[in-house]
């Protein structure tokens, strides 16, 4: 008989890693995550009772707390209550989900499209279940680490290939096309770091060339760009159908949370009975439901959301360019990156426009490369001139600050 084995009792407090985390965090000295928001997202956003500037949100259209997006919601909710109670395959399906797909197919210009309870898992989904280990996976390599999650689920062949390099593509694809019974090219519309657009032309054109198959995440593209927010095929006067994939979040410019899959109807259907995140899950409730809906309705119907935030952020990249800020590759998008290349450069510079009523986060290492650090800037609709004139001026004074490291 084996003598029996005495193991040592485990405990997340010991792990390495957490306590590296704890470490690490712990240096920091003033944090700049986790604020409460006191209310609504809006230019102005309330923290520990002050007003701050708001550049740390998604509200690119001002839609949450619209007026008429919250009394349609409100509707929902004293009709279907706050939950749909079960997977929509069961007994969770309402109109108003079938209305909200049928609105986005129908903005986007293609035949059907389905709806998930979060941006995220809809990426992890598609790109996970599409294709399988006799295929090939090609994503820029800046792309969203939920599209990296689905990769590893997919169990596919994956390379990268250089952020909006087409060429290198191409490449990719003349070497390993033939070796692999499908080929998915995943790219963004515009790219939630940088903000910069994807090359839509040459991808279709690649992707008609190689018999690929192309999904386009437009999380932050959907509203922003294009006629009346269409995206980024109507930016680039692209049929729709072009794409295999159009992917969204709701959680934006949709003033709601979840995402949507929008795409052939054959195909649509199937992912109805086949996509392991939709039909395990509870349906999208009724307020995100109402909410991304009417949304969609006022946007597609008033140019004037898109106009204005195009306005804003031209107005405002074209200021911080001429202070001397380092934008990367940002271009004609309401994502603007002040780039730093060092952590606690951008830190000390985000708590510093804390301290002049400006709220703009840091992102830094391990999320980007240390000579990426940057603090990014949501620019709104609803930004006035004066918010944006005062963030301006407070930039300017902050860089000519030898204490924070920037250069002058």
């Amino acid at each position: 008989m084996l003598d029996s084995v005495v193991f040592q009792e485990m405990s997340f407090n010991e792990f390495p890693e957490i306590i590296e985390f704890e470490q690490m965090i712990n240096s920091f000295g003033s944090i700049p995550y986790f604020k409460i928001n006191e209310g609504l997202p809006l230019n102005l956003m309330r923290i520990e009772g002050k007003d701050f500037i708001n550049f740390s949100s998604y509200n690119y259209l001002g839609l949450n707390g619209n007026e008429e997006v919250m009394t349609f919601t409100k509707q929902a909710i004293d009709k279907y209550g706050t939950s749909v109670s079960a997977s929509r395959l069961v007994s969770g399906e309402i109109d108003l989900h079938r209305a909200l797909e049928q609105k986005i197919a129908q903005f986007l210009c293609v035949e059907d499209s389905l709806v998930q309870v979060g941006g995220y898992v809809t990426n992890v989904d598609i790109v996970g279940n599409v294709v399988d280990k006799s295929d090939l996976i090609l994503i820029d390599s800046y792309a969203h680490r939920s599209i990296i999650e689905g990769t590893i689920l997919s169990q596919a062949r994956v390379k990268t290939f250089r952020h909006n390099d087409m060429a290198h593509l191409a490449l990719r694809l003349e070497k390993l096309r033939s070796k692999y019974r499908r080929v998915l090219i995943v790219v963004e519309g515009i790219y939630s770091m940088d903000g910069d657009i994807c090359r839509l032309p040459e991808l279709v054109d690649l992707k008609k060339r190689y018999g690929a198959i192309l999904m386009v995440d437009e999380a932050h593209s959907l509203g922003t760009i294009g006629k009346n927010g269409r995206g980024v095929t109507s930016h680039f006067g692209i049929d729709s159908k072009d794409v295999d994939i159009l992917m969204g979040t709701l959680s934006k410019s949709a003033s709601s949370c979840g995402g949507y899959i929008a795409g052939s109807e054959k195909f649509i259907n199937y992912l109805r009975y086949n996509s392991p995140s939709f039909i395990f899950s509870a349906g999208i409730s009724p307020a995100n439901t109402a909410a991304a809906y009417k949304s969609f309705e006022i946007f597609e119907n008033d140019s004037r959301f898109t106009k204005k935030l195009k306005d804003n952020s031209s107005y405002f990249l074209k200021g911080v360019k001429e202070i001397g800020f380092d934008t990367g590759l940002s271009e004609g998008t309401q994502i603007i990156p002040l780039i730093f290349g060092n952590s606690d450069v951008a830190r000390e510079f985000s708590n510093r426009l804390i301290e002049a009523g400006i709220n703009a986060l840091p992102i830094i290492y391990p999320a980007v490369k240390e000579s990426e650090a940057r603090i990014r800037f949501f620019i709104s609709s609803l930004h006035t001139v004066e918010d944006l004139d005062y963030t301006l001026k407070v930039l300017e004074k902050l860089k000519s600050s030898t204490m924070l490291g920037v250069e002058k």
